[in-house]
């Protein structure tokens, strides 16, 4: 996975009709699929953002790509951001890992491109 330098259009913005060396894109549709097995809830105790933003990877798109272990490592995530909101600002270093680790997860639109993910726009 490219993370440097800007990040690529969408499949459609593109001028070039060849794909780019290395690269197979993977379309998904915007939701999430309704049948798939049911991740880990939300830890009760968790600060209300933390458990927002995990919530919110469960209803996206590459939910469908996620094994256990991503799950696992969701949940450690938004541990560790919970704690860091209830505590207050977190340090530079340790935010740095926090949204390194979200990058794994594909938690963006620019995250899901450099990985060559495109989501769909969900039906309306």
């Amino acid at each position: 996975m490219g993370s440097r330098g800007p990040i690529p259009k969408r499949s459609e913005e593109r001028r070039r009709t060849n794909r780019p060396a290395g690269l197979d894109l993977v379309r998904l549709p915007g939701d999430a699929p309704t049948d798939l097995p049911d991740p880990p809830d939300p830890d009760p105790a968790w600060h209300p953002r933390a458990t927002d933003w995990y919530l919110s990877l469960r209803r996206s798109g590459q939910a469908v790509l996620y094994q256990p272990s991503d799950w696992a490592k969701a949940r450690y995530v938004a541990e560790l951001m919970s704690r860091s909101l209830a505590k207050g600002m977190p340090n530079a270093l340790f935010l740095s890992g926090l949204l390194q680790s979200m990058q794994g997860l594909l938690a963006t639109e620019g995250d899901r491109r450099r990985a060559g993910v495109e989501l769909d726009p969900p039906d309306p």
